[in-house]
């Protein structure tokens, strides 16, 4: 990659190139920067509900994960096979050493991934993000869908193969949903806004 005099790039990687315009993209405050399915995206972070649904879900997991793991919420994650920068709405994974320069992680250090939708970006979070963190193998994804047609479920996601998770638990808004080993964790989805 050569970047002329920080104005342009050269590059005959798309994915070198996706990454210094997500890198140069100055963003507007409140609002996150992604690269999804090779498209620069920039979303406002979302509206109260969201960070109701997130908070209690954060909390938990800081009792059940190990010393030199930690809890994210604006950590970008890399895929770059499926042309993906992601930042989670939770991110779980071991505490890296970075540097200033490091802007994002590769996905298969996470551990547990979790997206709470919004009605604008429900299909990003059931479709696009999935597909990229199952490629990526990251064992764990929860969806938390305030959106979801049957009704504001939770879902979790394992055993990645390919693409494609497997459903382990599925939990209507109200009901309790385990996550299992190494967290070992009891949501109760009732604690969740449903709107």
């Amino acid at each position: 990659m050569r970047a002329c005099e920080g104005d342009y790039i050269l590059t005959d990687s798309e994915w070198d190139e996706l990454v210094w315009v997500w890198g140069q993209t100055d963003v507007p405050k409140g609002c996150k920067v992604e690269i999804i399915d090779g498209l620069i995206t920039v979303t406002p972070y979302s509206a109260q509900a969201h960070h109701g649904t997130v908070e209690p879900v954060q909390r938990r997991l800081y009792g059940v994960i190990p010393e030199d793991w930690g809890v994210f919420q604006t950590q970008a994650i890399a895929v770059p096979s499926r042309l993906g920068m992601f930042i989670p709405d939770i991110l779980v994974a071991p505490v890296q050493e970075c540097t200033e320069a490091d802007s994002c992680l590769p996905a298969a250090l996470a551990e547990l991934v979790v997206e709470v939708t919004s009605r604008k970006n429900a299909r990003h979070d059931r479709v696009s993000k999935p597909a990229a963190y199952a490629s990526a193998g990251i064992p764990l994804y929860l969806l938390v869908d305030r959106w979801a047609p049957e009704g504001p479920t939770a879902t979790l996601y394992g055993e990645p193969r390919g693409d494609v998770y497997r459903p382990l638990a599925v939990a209507k808004f109200g009901e309790l949903l385990t996550v299992p080993a190494p967290f070992d964790l009891v949501i109760d989805t009732g604690e969740f806004p449903e709107t």
